[in-house]
């Protein structure tokens, strides 16, 4: 019983040090290992869903502000998507008051979304811009790029105070 558990550590300690000498003499690494690596180096993109933070781009005066609910969906919201949020940071002074519920439509995503000629559109950050119930913008300016799919949302308007449309 002892002997064959001695046996069981040394292969083991022997794929440990020919994992550890493949790594460092530069040779090619197997697709398992690669795979791997690149498993926790990537960063996984999701829906926005409850409690998400996301970074406002307009000059309403809210800075951050925390998902509350999507309107629309069951697993959360999109680009194009009207979500209820609540105020975290706001600039002193603003339209917007910290601890507010609002009302914001997701103009960048992490999560990517296909295009119809095939292309893939994603950002590194969540965004929202600041609405009303109606769906009009509280700020007057919209900060960063946009994209075009706004357009098929009914959101015209922000597209018109966008500095850059993507």
């Amino acid at each position: 019983m002892a002997t064959s558990s001695v046996s069981n550590l040394r292969h083991v300690g022997h794929s440990l040090l020919r994992g550890l000498s493949s790594y460092s003499s530069g040779m090619i690494r197997s697709p398992q290992d690669t795979m791997c690596n690149s498993f926790l180096t990537q960063q996984i993109r999701t829906f926005i869903q409850m409690r998400s933070n996301l970074k406002v781009v307009d000059n309403s005066g809210a800075k951050r502000v925390m998902c509350i609910q999507a309107c629309k969906g069951k697993k959360g919201a999109r680009l194009g998507d009207m979500i209820v949020a609540s105020v975290k940071e706001a600039q002193p002074g603003g339209k917007v008051k910290k601890g507010q519920v609002v009302y914001g439509v997701v103009v960048r995503a992490a999560m990517q979304k296909g295009r119809c000629d095939g292309s893939e559109v994603k950002f590194d950050d969540n965004a929202v811009v600041l609405v009303n119930k109606q769906g009009e913008p509280i700020g007057t300016r919209v900060f960063g790029p946009v994209p075009h799919e706004l357009r098929k949302k009914k959101h015209v308007k922000i597209l018109s105070l966008a500095q850059h449309i993507a």
